[in-house]
């Protein structure tokens, strides 16, 4: 039984002062940047966020403006200094988590030289044909995973051959986090976690392939220094906040991917544990054991634990694909009078299936032409049977993690931590349940890949002496939902069909996708 961590004592008292020290903790997400501020007790002090957008000049496009993440973080840390008192004075160490595999390209003068290119960008399947064709097998073999349209080193080389103007004034190559903290240093660096899943790293010898990169033409000296993630990589540059007044003291830690990070705020560092998490996309992650087989069916990255590695699946639709639903035929609805009613809806939505492939798919489907499907409409489903289709059909789409995740590591999860949105609903929280026959626990307190970010600067400042140390302070849970025996049966019976329609749908969905790209191209 997953038992709470019970957190530590409050610091100290003394003179009848009581002595507060702070770290931040940054996730550069998809939509938005979180910051969190934390004391040596992993109490949150504050907390704090701020929105900006990605635009699509095209289908499967996917960019975003680097300064709008610069101007982001400025506007978080401006208000901590106005709701905690002392901050600047008792900040400590900051660190960072963010999205993987989003590109960002300097110039000789480190200046950005085009809009970010995300991980959530599918435009580069000829890119990904153009690296099997070159590598085959040996890229697996080098890096642990196969070639997909998100990774980084694709979409290189979609600029090298796209944007040739461009490309010949590229000499710096950082992911979203990374850039983010050269603002703030000065100094560029690459952690191994983030590294992992740019398809550039020898992850067996944990250095840059160059290999890959003279595979296809890409400068080793693009590449900044791989470092650990609790490394302190500098100090805050006096100028580098403009009017945010911070101490020039504070250390800066490399941090971690936000995959990487969210498991650290789980508490995931054994693979007796499974992480689902549902924000924009899903994913299901659990600790590697260092001898499981390189297939490339699951992503294989670097922990932001020394010497520690985990395995996972994405689903790359998950959250989105209720957003999505809501927007497009409730948008004046909130998400709890969205999901109104789903409760009262059976198990499997009375014979209504979706599957979430609205932006393509990475696991267990490597397709980034595939898209979602409802099958099974008929005129007795209403608008909460599809709410509940869509809410099943990412849990599925997990599901497929599962299994895969079960079979290599040959265990059986019997208890799975679960945040974001999955774990917030009760109707979801069930229905994973469920579906995975497994019991589900929530974060006492969640607060996602900042967390994990403000444990590496915790450990960083010297607060702990190790990651794990730091989770009894920083991480508990608690139970939230228990399989139903008649439910799981029920499951296990739709989610067998389930696993059929990809393979059923593919060719008819990869030609209304020529289709529509025809179409565009005409217009």
């Amino acid at each position: 039984m997953m038992k709470g961590i019970e957190s530590c004592q409050l610091e100290r008292i003394k003179n009848g002062v009581f002595l507060m020290e702070y770290v931040v903790g940054i996730d550069l997400g998809t939509s938005s940047l979180k910051g969190i501020v934390t004391n040596k007790a992993g109490k949150v002090i504050a907390c704090a966020s701020e929105h900006y957008s990605f635009f699509q000049k095209q289908t499967g496009w996917s960019e975003q403006n680097s300064d709008d993440w610069f101007i982001a973080l400025q506007k978080v840390l401006r208000k901590f200094i106005a709701e905690v008192a002392n901050f600047s004075e008792n900040l400590k160490g900051i660190s960072f988590s963010g999205q993987m595999h989003s590109l960002v390209l300097l110039d000789e003068k480190k200046q950005v030289l085009r809009p970010a290119i995300l991980w959530n960008d599918v435009r580069t399947s000829r890119e990904c044909e153009q690296i099997k064709d070159k590598l085959g097998e040996q890229l697996l073999e080098i890096t642990k995973n196969q070639v997909l349209e998100g990774f980084t080193l694709p979409k290189l080389l979609w600029v090298k051959k796209n944007e040739p103007e461009i490309w010949s004034r590229v000499r710096h190559i950082l992911l979203p986090k990374d850039y983010l903290r050269y603002r703030l240093t000065g100094k560029m660096h690459i952690d191994f976690s983030d590294a992992a899943g740019t398809l550039l790293l020898d992850l067996e010898r944990q250095v840059w392939s160059e290999e890959v990169a003279k595979s296809f033409g890409i400068p080793f000296t693009y590449f900044p220094p791989l470092v650990e993630s609790l490394k302190c990589v500098g100090t805050l540059l006096p100028e580098s906040l403009g009017d945010v007044k911070i101490s020039p003291k504070v250390k800066v830690m490399a941090g971690a991917a936000d995959n990487a990070c969210a498991a650290l705020s789980a508490g995931i560092f054994s693979s007796e544990k499974g992480l689902v998490s549902i924000g924009t996309s899903g994913v299901f992650l659990t600790c590697g054991e260092g001898q499981e087989p390189v297939t490339g069916e699951l992503h294989w990255f670097n922990h932001a634990v020394p010497a520690s590695c985990y395995l996972m699946g994405v689903t790359l639709a998950a959250g989105y694909s209720l957003q999505w639903m809501k927007q497009t035929f409730a948008q004046e609805k909130s998400f709890p009078e969205a999901l109104s009613g789903i409760e009262k809806v059976l198990p499997g939505a009375n014979g209504l299936l979706f599957t979430p492939y609205i932006v393509g798919e990475r696991v267990p489907y490597p397709d980034g032409q595939i898209r979602g499907s409802f099958l099974g409409i008929d005129t007795k489903h209403t608008f909460p049977h599809f709410m509940r289709a869509v809410i099943e059909g990412v849990t599925f789409s997990l599901k497929d993690v599962q299994v895969l995740l079960e079979k290599m590591l040959r265990k059986t999860f019997t208890e799975i931590i679960s945040v974001g949105g999955g774990a917030k609903n009760k109707e979801w929280a069930q229905i994973q349940a469920d579906v995975f026959d497994a019991e589900i626990f929530a974060l006492a307190v969640e607060e996602g890949p900042s967390m994990g970010a403000a444990m590496i600067a915790a450990v960083g400042v010297g607060w702990f002496d190790s990651l794990e140390i730091c989770a009894k302070s920083f991480v508990s849970y608690h139970k939230v939902a228990t399989p139903i025996t008649e439910n799981v049966r029920t499951y296990q019976k739709i989610y067998s069909i389930y696993q059929q329609v990809y393979g059923q749908t593919k060719v008819i969905s990869h030609e209304l996708r020529a289709f529509d790209d025809e179409n565009v191209e005409e217009e």
